[in-house]
């Protein structure tokens, strides 16, 4: 059995997107109705083939409107095999307002960067922009989390790892290294020592004024200059932050357009915030981790370039091994696992956030010594416009 990969694209609400999930919703109250009234009244239980020969929706394309019959019919298999534990079990007899839409590969046409998904003879087809490959199937339901329709390809994990591993690279962010970026083969630490250390400053100097300034009467010309003094250096720190960060990303961005990446993956740590724990020095350095800045410069840069840019859970990919994929907790920024594999501790954070997007484990033997970016005052970055 091959393994599968499935791609999810969230759509905006639209009328068409709405008249096809009424559509397909309709067939499957059609074909339920029509079942249960023909086992009620004739005492028959049609097979499938029977019903997607009777049941057929004028929207939908043919092959779609089988999918949403078979979709009942698996559910009353699915009865049927869990009656024999369950005796309270109930059939499915559910009406569905809206259902989930199947486009099967006869359906669906692949043209340039255009997904055509169609509706049967007279129909309007749906549209898609996408950047893949064409997918075996797709799958079009509601997203209640995020209250749009969420498009689902499936592909064969072969096919994917064959036709993107090439252009697809893993970013890891983190506190002690902004970025970390892995095309497969090669490595890029870029090196946060410099930042580190402006955010060190930053924090002695309110620490410092802000003492001062406690001490002086409030409203007072000397206390009104300190605070003055305050903003004044403070914005010069931000500043060096931002150059800091604008050169580092501008420095990545030209090297993956240099090596004609197409696909950069960013690890996911907008939540990480609400479960840290660690003390209190430490709690402040990861409080203060400025990750949104360095994905939002990634992500608009990146996108100068034709260059896409999505984002992937990060849990555990710093503790798998990307040799034997066995959990190891990382000491310090070295990686060691029991198989014998040694690694920066970002860099198999990176593979690892690249492999997962892929559907696919690296191939470790590929993969180079990591190498490092130091930042300098006249970092060299090419236009990335």
């Amino acid at each position: 059995m091959p393994n599968y990969t499935v791609r999810k694209v969230k759509l905006e609400k639209t009328e068409q997107l709405d008249i096809l999930a009424r559509a397909s919703g309709k067939l499957y109250s059609q074909t339920l109705v029509s079942f249960w009234r023909t086992v009620r009244k004739k005492g028959i239980w049609m097979s499938g083939y029977s019903m997607e020969r009777w049941q057929i929706s004028p929207l939908l394309h043919a092959h779609s409107s089988d999918a949403v019959t078979q979709c009942f019919f698996a559910s009353l298999k699915s009865w049927r095999k869990r009656r024999k534990t369950d005796p309270s079990s109930k059939p499915p007899r559910r009406r569905r307002w809206f259902f989930k839409l199947i486009w099967k590969s006869a359906a669906i046409k692949l043209k340039g960067n255009k997904l055509r998904l169609s509706n049967g003879k007279g129909n309007e087809p749906l549209i898609v922009n996408w950047r893949w490959q064409k997918p075996k199937q797709i799958e079009l339901g509601w997203n209640k989390a995020s209250q749009c329709y969420e498009l689902r390809a499936c592909y064969t994990s072969e096919s994917v790892k064959s036709v993107e591993s090439n252009g697809v690279a893993g970013c890891d962010l983190g506190e002690i290294h902004p970025m970390v970026i892995a095309d497969g083969v090669n490595t890029t630490i870029f090196n946060g020592r410099l930042l580190r250390s402006k955010r060190r400053y930053q924090n002695k100097l309110k620490g410092k004024l802000s003492k001062l300034i406690d001490t002086k009467k409030r409203g007072s010309k000397r206390g009104k200059q300190l605070i003055k003094t305050k903003q004044k250096q403070l914005a010069k720190v931000k500043n060096q932050i931002k150059d800091i960060e604008h050169k580092l990303t501008s420095k990545a961005v030209s090297m993956l357009k240099e090596k004609n990446i197409q696909t950069l993956v960013i690890g996911d740590v907008r939540d990480i915030r609400k479960s840290i724990n660690y003390g209190k020095k430490n709690n402040q350095k990861l409080h203060q981790w400025n990750f949104g800045s360095t994905r939002h410069k990634l992500e608009y840069k990146c996108a100068r370039v034709g260059i896409s840019t999505l984002l992937e859970t990060e849990e555990y990919t710093s503790q798998e091994c990307l040799s034997c994929r066995k959990r190891n907790k990382p000491k310090n920024r070295n990686y060691r696992c029991s198989c014998g594999f040694k690694f920066h501790r970002d860099g198999v954070g990176s593979n690892n956030i690249r492999a997962k997007y892929l559907g696919a484990a690296p191939v470790v033997g590929l993969m180079a010594s990591p190498s490092g970016v130091r930042f300098q005052t006249h970092l060299q970055c090419n236009p990335v416009a």
